[in-house]
């Protein structure tokens, strides 16, 4: 099987029922190591178990230097345990420097090319390593270079005779984009504040737009003002470097209706303004701008596998920065819908410039709307840094999202959206305030129901990655930093991929 392919390892996906049928292992490898497999499960060094990786040399009785199982837990025939397995086996042949990797297909049932793009986008996103800004030489860490799927003739025949392997040329395709746009996505977040300021990103968004042919219109902090763009302006003021409202075209389809609008946040770094946040952990609001790196993410699923969708991303920049020119608590801001804002608390700026993007992409044509934004610490209160928190006023809307994250395998609970919490957040002086005066209580929800006064009775639906967008140590099939959440999500939503 492996003798045309010149490969590291051969990585195995095992399931725990494999391993208790000796005839099964010994049927996938040469008896000795089938002997030593055993030998791990006697001695409960592999089980087989989602998570569980075991490496071992296979003195020459294969023609590869290792052998890694990876294993794929009860629910072996899911994409999901496919996929995490993929991203376990590739971390852990890295980590001995193995970078030519052949994987034989599981042996599954029915057709299986759902799960062979899980296993496919597990293997690279696995792969994905934290860029350096180290001056000093230092040995690159080894990066993944050859992947080889592997499947015999009888599997082949099993799925659907030998032109199956060409029917699998989409799915790999579209791992490889998903894998693609989600790391573009982790760098982006990854980047320090000085290096990613607003005008950079708006940059960044100009050239990955130009790339695939889509239309990018840049607002400086002049036009900014002068279309009204009240909250954004007032949110930028205290920085040196100014506010930017950055929107991208693109149009799939001959006529440009049915336009779905995506706002991500891009607050470049969040210092809290006057309510200066407390500094431990501060350098982690590098990654305050997540909601807009998966967008601008998004953006190569779009040029690469080009749906015939209508979509315009909107991303308001800013950094939010005490100085005498800062906005206050206290202050009252005139949006760009007209509407006034009272701020409580200048350190809820996320849902403030995300108003004013939510009325720039009602304006641009958008007839639903999706907004992503690391905006609240409460979300960690309710869902660590676990799963994405989502509310929404369209239950259509809410469903097709959620349906979309389990097929991509990412977690995502709504919220409740009860009038109750509309309450919470009128004002006295102004249309609406920016945080509850009991502002501990149900926190993302009001944070989220902040945005959606901005949009009406437009069909519009929250995203809140502020315990899912950055992770300070890698944690199951996460990596440290910038995680790219909710690229695949909607990527799979959009792309149907």
């Amino acid at each position: 099987m492996l003798q045309r392919v010149a490969v590291d390892a051969l990585v195995m996906l095992v399931a725990p029922v494999e391993l208790d049928d000796a005839a099964t292992m010994k049927e996938r490898l040469p008896a000795p190591l089938a002997a030593e497999v055993a030998g791990m499960r006697e001695r409960d060094l592999f089980g087989g178990r989602l998570g569980q990786v075991q490496a071992l040399p296979t003195l020459g009785l294969l023609p590869c230097r290792s052998l890694v199982l990876s294993g794929l837990g009860p629910a072996a025939s899911s994409a999901d345990a496919w996929r995490d397995a993929g991203v376990y086996a590739a971390r852990a042949a890295l980590a001995r420097g193995l970078q030519r990797l052949a994987v034989p297909l599981p042996q599954a049932a029915g057709d299986v090319r759902e799960r062979v793009r899980a296993l496919a986008e597990g293997l690279l996103l696995g792969g994905y390593r934290m860029p350096s800004f180290a001056a000093a030489a230092q040995p690159s860490p080894p990066a993944l270079r050859e992947i080889a799927l592997v499947a015999d003739r009888a599997d082949l025949a099993a799925l659907g005779g030998d032109d199956a392997a060409e029917g699998f040329a989409q799915p790999l395709e579209a791992a490889r984009v998903l894998a693609i746009a989600t790391q573009y996505a982790r760098d982006l977040t990854n980047l320090p504040g000085n290096v990613l300021v607003p005008d950079t990103l708006a940059q960044e968004a100009a050239r990955v737009a130009s790339r695939y042919g889509m239309a990018c219109t840049v607002l400086d902090e002049a036009a900014i003002k002068e279309h009204g763009m009240g909250g954004l302006y007032a949110v930028g003021q205290g920085s040196a470097n100014p506010p930017r409202m950055i929107s991208i075209r693109y149009q799939g389809t001959d006529t440009w209706d049915d336009v779905v609008g995506l706002v991500g946040k891009g607050i470049t770094f969040d210092t809290g303004g006057i309510s200066l946040k407390k500094p431990e952990g501060m350098e982690e609001m590098i990654s305050d701008m997540g909601g807009a790196a998966v967008l601008l993410g998004l953006l190569h699923v779009l040029g690469r596998l080009k749906p015939k969708i209508n979509l315009v991303v909107v991303i308001p920049s800013a950094e939010n920065m005490p100085s005498g020119r800062a906005y206050r608590p206290g202050d009252v801001i005139t949006m760009m819908s007209g509407h006034t804002v009272e701020v409580l608390n200048t350190d809820a700026e996320g849902r403030i410039v995300l108003g004013d993007g939510i009325h720039y992409a009602k304006q641009l044509g958008a007839q639903r709307i999706v907004d992503v934004a690391t905006l609240t610490g409460a979300v960690l209160i309710t869902l660590a840094d676990v799963a994405t928190g989502a509310l929404s006023n369209n239950e259509q809307l809410q469903q097709e999202i959620l349906g979309a994250a389990r097929q991509a395998g990412e977690k995502v609970w709504a919220f409740p959206n009860y009038p109750e919490y509309h309450e919470m957040l009128k004002s006295e002086v102004a249309d609406i305030k920016n945080a509850s005066s009991r502002d501990r209580w149900a926190g993302s929800i009001t944070g989220g129901l902040f945005i959606g006064f901005f949009a009406g009775d437009t069909p519009w639906l929250h995203l809140d990655t502020g315990g899912t967008a950055w992770l300070w140590n890698e944690r199951d099939t996460q990596p440290k930093g910038g995680t790219g959440a909710m690229v695949r999500t909607l990527a799979h939503w959009l792309c149907n991929v």
